[in-house]
């Protein structure tokens, strides 16, 4: 297991950006693909992003690729999510998530992949 504690949510008007982080405990993390979800108020928690624990396979929701960019830094136990030209409909809470995987470029994007999970950063973009 281990544990993740995401920070640098906010309210941001439309067009802007933030950069979400996900702290990871456990010596693991380096072994772990990682991915970004979110749930907006009344709808069901959706993909965003993932990362192989090797960093070289990305992988995005339609709806966020070219806006967003999901990268980690194994030294720090890190991952990120770059979040440029914000939209009112990207409002949600935002979870960080992971999984332990032998194979280095292997990503995953549907819940049930994922063992851990962060206490999710709230994330509000105003028009």
């Amino acid at each position: 297991q281990v544990q993740l504690v995401e920070s640098g949510g906010g309210l941001v008007q439309a067009g802007g950006s933030l950069r979400l982080t996900c702290a990871a405990s456990g010596r693991i993390f380096s072994n772990c693909a990682m991915g970004w979800f979110r749930q907006a108020p009344g709808k069901e928690r959706e993909f965003v992003a993932a990362i192989s624990w090797s960093g070289a396979s990305t992988y995005y929701a339609d709806s966020v690729k070219g806006r967003f960019t999901i990268s980690r830094d194994n030294a720090k136990n890190t991952v990120y999510l770059q979040m440029n030209s914000l939209k009112p409909e990207d409002t949600a809470v935002y979870y960080c998530a992971a999984r332990y995987t032998y194979y280095s470029s292997s990503y995953y994007y549907t819940e049930a992949d994922f063992g851990s999970w962060g206490q999710g950063t709230q994330v509000t973009v105003s028009s």
